[in-house]
């Protein structure tokens, strides 16, 4: 009888939640009253979309990352809605367009400037009508450009592609008619071929969007989803609703196979609903309740037992809503895989919550940072809509990194082209005597530079380096505990040069004894 460990090997495995100070936190925002079950906020590396409260239809303040504290109670809205705004969704390639859906059946899409607003932001870039009755799901396309999905109380998913010059579209390009009730939530697959969604039924549906088909359906009467997620390339779906009992529970599920989950876990009895978060880079799951503190997260895996519970992140503040970073806005110098943004109505207030691997390191730590999706579309809309897929462009979060794109770069241009040849020889004689003899022509920068200050300009280079660490690449400290440790790694800097500053004298003294004996030799000879 084999022996298993009771604890598993984990890089993750004490990962903490770190929430911000009061003054990195943003005070007196009006948040919505609304009671549909929805993020309501919505984040990227430049701004956070909250929806509010507003008298006479439907608005959402679009607040600069930078702009901590207390908010102005006369701060600008973005606003044009004649009903309450149900979701917003920043668009992932263009950090400045937002899209917005109401209770008054349409969608608009917003260009936020650049500079901030100085006042109310009332003039869309475009809108949608299409839905018979309110709207209450949108949803960009994870890979290609202006593709965007909404999901209305007339029971449709509609498909619209934003690649128009019209100010106004009134027909979809595709319409998805197979649901028999209110859809609660959609997800897509990494490359956006598959879209996977739950429904008052508590179906859970995987769909073909382009055809409009249904390819898989769940008809599980034991859990009753009501959020649905695609775990990366795992080829597994989670959801998360109640049990028979009404105990909350999260499903794990075959994407191949909806009849019986692979495993199911309850939660609690609370009644607030569970929204599910997956991070494809680390593997990990978080599972944010509505209307309480606590986040829970797992590690998930291709095989049993499928979810390893880690910790949660307990809070007493309960969050209505929940916005994410997405990967390319957090801080790798902290070791951030992760942030939050909770909506907590009983304080007016938005608190971000980093999620941190604790490392004893200041360097970029390459296995928590794999490649991930960046800013950019693998696709055009037409070519989505013709039938291509293709996966996310990667980017490295390492901060100076290229986009990791697969085309091919620019031949590099010679840097030496202008200067003269040193010998008059030609430089086909040159090539003709190194076959012959071995002999190698020395290069441009060899015959400019003496080996002595090559030399000496190769062990300066090295002396920038202090335990592997780069300092003329190294960030400004951002906190306190960052400052104690630029202070401590400079002392032993400092200690370390004096040393080699007294090797030094030592050998010049020891130099200068030898000279002066052999001086003393020759005079007695």
């Amino acid at each position: 009888m084999s022996w298993h460990p009771q604890y598993r090997s984990s890089k993750f495995r004490h990962v903490f939640g770190k929430p911000a100070s009061k003054e990195n936190c943003y005070d007196s925002v009006p948040i919505t009253r609304s009671v549909h079950d929805n993020h309501f906020c919505a984040v990227n590396p430049h701004f956070i979309a909250v929806v509010t409260e507003c008298a006479g239809g439907g608005a959402f303040l679009v607040i600069p990352l930078n702009q901590t504290g207390k908010l102005d109670p006369h701060y600008p809205k973005v606003c044009g809605h004649r009903g309450n705004i149900l979701d917003v969704k920043w668009n992932p390639f263009d950090d400045f367009e937002i899209a917005s859906c109401s209770e008054d059946a349409t969608i608009k899409i917003w260009s936020i400037p650049k500079q901030l607003l100085a006042k109310n932001l009332t003039a869309y870039r475009k809108e949608l009508l299409g839905h018979a009755r309110r709207v209450g799901l949108v949803e960009w396309h994870p890979t290609a450009a202006n593709i965007l999905f909404s999901c209305g109380y007339d029971y449709k998913v509609m498909v619209w592609n934003l690649d128009t010059k019209e100010s106004v579209i009134v027909s979809p390009v595709r319409t998805i008619t197979c649901h028999q009730d209110v859809i609660l939530s959609m997800s897509f697959n990494t490359n956006g071929s598959l879209l996977a969604t739950t429904c008052k039924d508590r179906k859970i549906r995987i769909l073909d969007p382009r055809a409009g088909t249904v390819l898989q359906e769940a008809s599980y009467k034991g859990h009753r989803a009501s959020k649905v997620l695609f775990l990366g390339n795992l080829k597994k779906l989670l959801s998360t609703g109640t049990s028979r009992w009404n105990n909350r529970q999260m499903a794990l599920w075959d994407q191949d196979d909806l009849s019986v989950p692979l495993t199911e876990e309850d939660l609690d009895g609370s009644s607030g609903v569970l929204f599910p978060f997956y991070d494809a880079d680390t593997n990990m799951l978080y599972v944010v309740g509505k209307g309480d503190g606590n986040i829970r997260y797992y590690e998930v895996s291709a095989d049993k037992p499928y979810l390893s519970y880690l910790t949660e992140y307990r809070s007493y503040n309960p969050q209505k809503g929940i916005g994410v970073m997405p990967k390319r806005g957090l801080d790798v110098s902290s070791c951030e895989i992760f942030r939050f943004y909770k909506l907590i109505t009983t304080k007016s207030l938005i608190e971000p919550v980093s999620m941190i691997v604790p490392r004893r390191s200041e360097s970029y730590q390459e296995d928590i940072y794999p490649p991930t999706a960046g800013a950019q579309p693998s696709l055009t809309a037409q070519e989505w809509l013709s039938g291509m897929n293709r996966g996310p462009v990667l980017v490295s979060l390492r901060p100076g990194s290229e986009l990791l794109s697969p085309r091919p770069l620019p031949p590099e241009r010679p840097v030496f082209n202008s200067v003269a040849p040193a010998s008059p020889q030609p430089l086909d004689q040159r090539e003709k005597l190194a076959a012959e003899d071995g002999w190698r022509p020395p290069s441009r920068l060899e015959e400019k530079v003496p080996r002595w200050a090559a030399e000496h300009r190769l062990e300066e280079k090295k002396s920038w380096f202090t335990n592997g660490f780069d300092i003329f690449e190294c960030p400004p400290p951002k906190t306190e505990n960052e400052l104690l440790q630029m202070f401590y790694r400079q002392q032993e800097e400092i200690r370390r040069l004096r040393e080699l500053v007294t090797q030094r004298e030592v050998h010049a003294k020891q130099l200068e004894l030898e000279i002066k004996n052999l001086r003393m030799g020759s005079e007695q000879f």
